[in-house]
Protein backbone atom coordinates (compact mmCIF):
# COMPACT_ATOMS: atom_id res chain seq x y z
CA UNK A 1 0.00 0.00 0.00
CA UNK A 2 2.31 2.97 -1.33
CA UNK A 3 1.61 5.93 -2.17
CA UNK A 4 4.12 8.14 -3.94
CA UNK A 5 5.19 11.62 -3.17
CA UNK A 6 5.99 14.14 -6.17
CA UNK A 7 7.99 16.48 -3.87
CA UNK A 8 8.62 19.55 -5.55
CA UNK A 9 12.12 20.04 -7.55
CA UNK A 10 15.03 19.84 -4.95
CA UNK A 11 16.88 22.31 -6.75
CA UNK A 12 14.19 24.55 -5.92
CA UNK A 13 13.70 24.00 -2.23
CA UNK A 14 16.65 22.22 -0.97
CA UNK A 15 17.32 25.22 1.86
CA UNK A 16 14.26 25.25 3.21
CA UNK A 17 13.73 24.88 6.68
CA UNK A 18 10.70 25.37 8.90
CA UNK A 19 12.37 28.63 10.94
CA UNK A 20 11.34 30.72 7.59
CA UNK A 21 7.91 30.39 8.42
CA UNK A 22 8.57 31.61 12.29
CA UNK A 23 11.65 33.80 12.40
CA UNK A 24 13.24 31.61 14.98
CA UNK A 25 14.72 28.29 14.49
CA UNK A 26 14.26 27.52 18.37
CA UNK A 27 10.66 28.34 18.04
CA UNK A 28 9.86 26.68 15.09
CA UNK A 29 11.57 23.54 16.48
CA UNK A 30 9.16 24.20 19.89
CA UNK A 31 5.90 23.98 18.01
CA UNK A 32 6.90 21.53 15.78
CA UNK A 33 7.28 19.44 19.08
CA UNK A 34 4.65 21.03 21.05
CA UNK A 35 2.11 19.76 17.81
CA UNK A 36 3.93 16.70 17.57
CA UNK A 37 3.44 15.61 21.36
CA UNK A 38 0.07 17.78 22.21
CA UNK A 39 -0.65 15.45 24.81
CA UNK A 40 2.88 15.54 26.76
CA UNK A 41 3.93 18.24 29.00
CA UNK A 42 8.14 18.92 28.98
CA UNK A 43 10.01 20.67 31.19
CA UNK A 44 12.73 23.10 29.85
CA UNK A 45 16.25 21.25 30.01
CA UNK A 46 14.33 18.68 28.30
CA UNK A 47 13.49 21.20 25.54
CA UNK A 48 17.04 22.32 24.99
CA UNK A 49 18.02 18.71 24.68
CA UNK A 50 15.57 17.98 22.00
CA UNK A 51 15.41 20.73 19.88
CA UNK A 52 19.41 21.26 20.36
CA UNK A 53 18.62 24.64 21.49
CA UNK A 54 20.88 27.04 23.81
CA UNK A 55 19.27 27.19 27.52
CA UNK A 56 18.49 30.83 27.26
CA UNK A 57 17.27 30.76 24.09
CA UNK A 58 14.78 28.18 24.86
CA UNK A 59 13.35 29.85 27.80
CA UNK A 60 13.36 33.35 25.81
CA UNK A 61 10.81 31.43 23.18
CA UNK A 62 8.99 29.78 25.49
CA UNK A 63 8.02 33.06 27.37
CA UNK A 64 6.78 34.51 24.04
CA UNK A 65 4.96 31.15 23.53
CA UNK A 66 3.19 31.50 26.97
CA UNK A 67 2.38 34.94 26.53
CA UNK A 68 0.84 34.51 23.16
CA UNK A 69 -1.28 31.54 24.78
CA UNK A 70 0.10 29.00 22.62
CA UNK A 71 2.03 27.34 25.29
CA UNK A 72 0.85 26.09 28.96
CA UNK A 73 2.97 26.98 32.03
CA UNK A 74 2.40 23.96 34.37
CA UNK A 75 3.57 23.67 38.05
CA UNK A 76 5.04 20.20 38.42
CA UNK A 77 6.80 18.45 41.26
CA UNK A 78 9.42 19.31 43.43
CA UNK A 79 12.49 18.18 42.73
CA UNK A 80 16.70 19.04 43.48
CA UNK A 81 17.59 21.39 41.42
CA UNK A 82 19.38 19.92 38.20
CA UNK A 83 23.20 20.00 38.67
CA UNK A 84 26.00 18.71 35.96
CA UNK A 85 25.29 15.24 34.92
CA UNK A 86 27.90 13.58 36.23
CA UNK A 87 27.77 14.99 39.71
CA UNK A 88 25.58 12.97 42.13
CA UNK A 89 22.51 13.70 44.03
CA UNK A 90 21.72 12.10 47.54
CA UNK A 91 17.70 11.66 47.42
CA UNK A 92 17.60 11.87 51.26
CA UNK A 93 18.58 15.57 50.56
CA UNK A 94 21.65 17.28 52.13
CA UNK A 95 22.40 20.17 53.89
CA UNK A 96 22.64 23.13 51.56
CA UNK A 97 20.89 21.28 48.78
CA UNK A 98 18.44 23.37 46.64
CA UNK A 99 14.85 22.35 45.97
CA UNK A 100 12.97 24.02 43.14
CA UNK A 101 9.30 23.60 42.06
CA UNK A 102 10.02 22.46 38.30
CA UNK A 103 8.52 24.54 35.55
CA UNK A 104 6.65 22.11 32.63
CA UNK A 105 5.60 23.58 29.33
CA UNK A 106 2.78 21.57 26.90
CA UNK A 107 0.96 22.73 23.99
CA UNK A 108 -2.57 24.74 24.33
CA UNK A 109 -4.73 22.79 22.44
CA UNK A 110 -7.81 25.10 23.00
CA UNK A 111 -5.45 27.78 21.23
CA UNK A 112 -7.88 29.47 18.51
CA UNK A 113 -5.10 28.35 15.99
CA UNK A 114 -3.84 25.61 17.05
CA UNK A 115 -5.30 23.26 14.31
CA UNK A 116 -4.46 25.75 11.58
CA UNK A 117 -0.96 26.04 12.86
CA UNK A 118 -0.69 21.91 13.47
CA UNK A 119 -1.89 22.17 9.73
CA UNK A 120 0.87 24.22 8.64
CA UNK A 121 3.56 22.29 9.94
CA UNK A 122 2.00 19.27 8.77
CA UNK A 123 2.32 20.99 5.10
CA UNK A 124 5.83 22.61 5.52
CA UNK A 125 6.98 18.94 6.33
CA UNK A 126 6.41 18.15 2.90
CA UNK A 127 9.82 20.70 2.13
CA UNK A 128 11.16 19.02 5.10
CA UNK A 129 10.81 15.78 3.48
CA UNK A 130 11.85 17.21 0.10
CA UNK A 131 15.42 18.45 2.39
CA UNK A 132 15.64 14.89 3.74
CA UNK A 133 16.02 13.56 -0.02
CA UNK A 134 18.45 16.27 -1.00
CA UNK A 135 20.41 15.54 1.89
CA UNK A 136 20.76 11.90 1.60
CA UNK A 137 21.31 12.17 -1.88
CA UNK A 138 23.91 14.47 -0.83
CA UNK A 139 25.79 11.56 1.19
CA UNK A 140 25.58 8.92 -2.35
CA UNK A 141 23.46 7.15 -4.27
CA UNK A 142 19.90 6.84 -3.34
CA UNK A 143 17.84 3.82 -4.52
CA UNK A 144 14.59 4.28 -2.27
CA UNK A 145 13.47 5.89 0.68
CA UNK A 146 10.07 5.48 1.91
CA UNK A 147 8.02 6.44 5.07
CA UNK A 148 5.77 4.36 7.18
CA UNK A 149 5.26 3.93 10.63
CA UNK A 150 4.15 7.03 12.57
CA UNK A 151 4.77 8.77 9.28
CA UNK A 152 1.67 6.85 7.34
CA UNK A 153 -0.10 6.58 10.77
CA UNK A 154 0.92 2.61 11.27
CA UNK A 155 2.84 3.08 14.58
CA UNK A 156 2.80 -1.32 14.66
CA UNK A 157 5.00 -1.02 12.26
CA UNK A 158 9.07 -1.43 13.57
CA UNK A 159 10.60 1.29 11.44
CA UNK A 160 9.49 5.14 10.13
CA UNK A 161 12.24 5.63 7.30
CA UNK A 162 13.56 2.62 5.15
CA UNK A 163 16.22 3.98 3.32
CA UNK A 164 18.73 1.89 0.41
CA UNK A 165 21.76 2.74 -1.27
CA UNK A 166 25.59 3.27 -1.37
CA UNK A 167 25.21 5.93 1.83
CA UNK A 168 27.70 5.57 4.66
CA UNK A 169 26.20 4.55 7.73
CA UNK A 170 27.45 7.54 10.25
CA UNK A 171 26.44 9.83 7.31
CA UNK A 172 22.70 8.33 7.30
CA UNK A 173 23.02 8.63 10.71
CA UNK A 174 23.66 12.42 11.11
CA UNK A 175 21.31 13.84 8.24
CA UNK A 176 18.77 11.60 10.22
CA UNK A 177 19.58 13.25 13.58
CA UNK A 178 19.36 16.19 11.88
CA UNK A 179 15.65 15.34 10.46
CA UNK A 180 14.54 14.60 14.07
CA UNK A 181 15.65 17.85 15.33
CA UNK A 182 13.70 19.96 12.08
CA UNK A 183 10.18 17.43 13.44
CA UNK A 184 10.71 17.67 16.94
CA UNK A 185 10.67 14.02 17.51
CA UNK A 186 12.81 10.70 17.51
CA UNK A 187 12.87 8.22 14.16
CA UNK A 188 13.17 5.07 13.77
CA UNK A 189 14.93 4.48 10.66
CA UNK A 190 16.03 1.50 8.66
CA UNK A 191 19.15 1.54 6.19
CA UNK A 192 19.92 -1.23 3.72
CA UNK A 193 22.43 -1.26 0.68
CA UNK A 194 20.70 -2.34 -2.33
CA UNK A 195 22.43 -5.52 -2.53
CA UNK A 196 21.08 -6.54 0.73
CA UNK A 197 17.65 -5.10 0.09
CA UNK A 198 17.37 -6.48 -3.01
CA UNK A 199 18.37 -10.34 -1.66
CA UNK A 200 15.72 -9.87 1.72
CA UNK A 201 13.30 -8.82 -0.63
CA UNK A 202 13.82 -12.16 -2.90
CA UNK A 203 13.84 -14.76 0.12
CA UNK A 204 10.30 -13.09 1.24
CA UNK A 205 12.39 -11.41 4.67
CA UNK A 206 9.30 -10.77 6.71
CA UNK A 207 10.77 -7.64 8.24
CA UNK A 208 11.13 -6.04 4.82
CA UNK A 209 8.19 -7.64 3.68
CA UNK A 210 6.32 -5.75 6.81
CA UNK A 211 7.50 -2.83 6.20
CA UNK A 212 6.99 -2.82 1.89
CA UNK A 213 3.19 -4.38 2.88
CA UNK A 214 2.34 -1.83 5.14
CA UNK A 215 0.60 1.68 4.14
CA UNK A 216 4.06 3.87 3.42
CA UNK A 217 4.86 7.26 1.61
CA UNK A 218 7.30 6.77 -1.15
CA UNK A 219 9.51 9.92 -1.64
CA UNK A 220 12.66 8.09 -3.64
CA UNK A 221 12.05 4.98 -5.53
CA UNK A 222 14.49 3.90 -8.45
CA UNK A 223 14.14 0.49 -7.89
CA UNK A 224 11.48 -0.60 -9.65
CA UNK A 225 7.33 -0.88 -9.53
CA UNK A 226 7.81 -4.15 -7.60
CA UNK A 227 8.55 -2.46 -4.49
Amino acid sequence: MATLINLPAAQNVPDFRIEQLFGSKTRARLLSLFFENPERAFYVRELTRRIDAQLNSVRRELKNLVDLGMVLEVEGKILPTEREAEEPVDPKGKEGQKFEKKKYYQAQVSFPLFVDLRNVMKKAAVLMNNRLVHDLGAKGKLELLLLTGRFSEHPTVATDVLIVGDQDVKLVADVIKAFETDIGREVNYTFMPKDEFLYRREVGDRFLASILEAKNIVLVNKLGSSV
